[in-house]
């Protein structure tokens, strides 16, 4: 490189740096743990609101707990799902399929935020029929890497999920156990710090930096709404605090918890999906991150917490966070059944439960035919005969 161009580059880096440190500086701060994000209070600049064409057949009638699949054409056939109908009552919402202006069935009203867009459908569209033995939020494809078992395959999961153990704690439970890739371990960088804020700059690719980055102001706009002023440091997550969670946006939830917030809230939350980015205090117009941020709010919303605090209105940050991230052995108790595990080390991680695939690519050839139900009721069934 020529010595002016390096002599450019310095001074280009020492620009942006200052100003990044600037705008840092000036960020609003609040050193309370205690947060105003009891209730979704984005308004929405649109006229019109979409269709109810997001209503899943016989809910109403069913005494199972529902089956929320929120999935693309991409995500290949989705008939492994049909080993659990004896457990669940499916509602698969494919995001990207032609609109039927004819059905008001299982259709979402734009392909956005990845898997959001057909939990938020289903529990608008649905809300007066949610079971009261609750829903399960899972993505689309069968295989995938952050599937909590050996082998990868949801199938084998959803069919051991003790339902009424995960609800039993805090009303929600997310399906990972695993602390891979999440922002369980102490050692995460709070997502308003300068290193995240950096890194989200440095690496605009990151999608996981940049989504961090752009948190706190999301919950602001989320939370705060057109009120943002008069909740302020309440709202906005600062610089040191952390919101720790699980990744990968599969979980269970109760009827109590969904029906804590209003219809018109988890309205509010697709708005803020669909109004960027036309709208700036709306979700960022990179699919991949306003997707990744909302990973982040479904705990917020549904995990039911103790406490005066609580009662008044607010969201206790400690109490969240370790709500959110179980140890992972009273996890895969709690949730599947294995229990007396060994190798449980960490706080995040049971060897031989689970291993992140390299470059987050699950291992070919796994693609195999769906089990025998009697298997997978016993719990026995995986890809090399693995016991759940």
């Amino acid at each position: 490189m020529r010595r002016k161009t390096r002599k450019a580059v310095l001074h280009v880096t020492l620009f942006f740096g200052a100003l990044l440190l600037i705008v840092y500086i000036n960020l609003p701060q609040s050193n309370s743990k205690f947060f105003a994000w009891d209730k979704v209070r984005y308004t929405t600049p649109s006229a019109s609101l979409p269709e109810a064409r997001g209503i899943c057949p016989g809910l109403e009638k069913t005494t199972k707990p529902a089956l929320v699949v929120s999935r693309v054409s991409s995500d290949g056939d989705v008939k492994w799902s049909d080993i659990l109908a004896d457990k669940y009552h499916r509602c698969v919402y494919t995001a990207d399929a032609p609109l039927d202006k004819s059905s008001v069935h299982l259709q979402v009203p734009a392909n956005r935020g990845h898997e959001a867009m057909g939990y938020l459908t289903f529990l608008i569209d649905n809300y007066e029929n949610i079971p009261k033995a609750g829903v399960v939020f899972v993505h689309g494809s069968r295989w995938a890497w952050h599937n909590d078992v050996p082998d990868y395959d949801n199938t084998a999961l959803l069919s051991v999920l003790n339902i009424t153990a995960a609800l039993a704690p805090s009303g929600y439970h997310n399906l990972r156990c695993d602390w891979s890739l999440s922002t369980c371990p102490l050692s995460t960088a709070p997502q308003g710090s300068l290193e995240t804020s950096s890194q989200a700059i440095l690496a605009p690719w990151d999608s996981r930096a940049t989504s961090d980055a752009a948190l706190p102001m999301a919950l602001a706009s989320l939370f705060g709404g057109e009120e943002f002023a008069k909740y302020g440091g309440e709202v906005y997550l600062g610089r040191t605090a952390t919101v720790r969670s699980q990744c990968c946006a599969q979980f269970v939830v109760s009827q109590e918890s969904i029906w804590r917030h209003s219809r018109e809230e988890y309205v509010a939350l697709r708005q803020w999906l669909l109004d960027g980015p036309a709208n700036k205090i709306a979700a960022p117009p990179d699919d991949k991150v306003a997707g990744r941020i909302l990973s982040y709010v479904w705990h917020i919303l549904f995990i039911k917490q103790k406490g005066s605090d609580i009662s008044a209105g607010v969201v206790d940050l400690d109490q969240l966070n370790a709500k959110a991230c179980p140890r992972a052995d009273e996890c895969y108790c709690r949730l599947y059944g294995r229990c007396n595990l060994g190798g449980c080390d960490k706080p995040g991680r049971c060897n031989g439960q689970y291993q992140l695939p390299p470059k987050l690519k699950v291992p070919n050839g796994l693609d195999v035919a769906i089990p025998d139900p009697d298997q997978i009721k016993l719990g026995v069934w995986g890809k090399d005969g693995l016991k759940h």
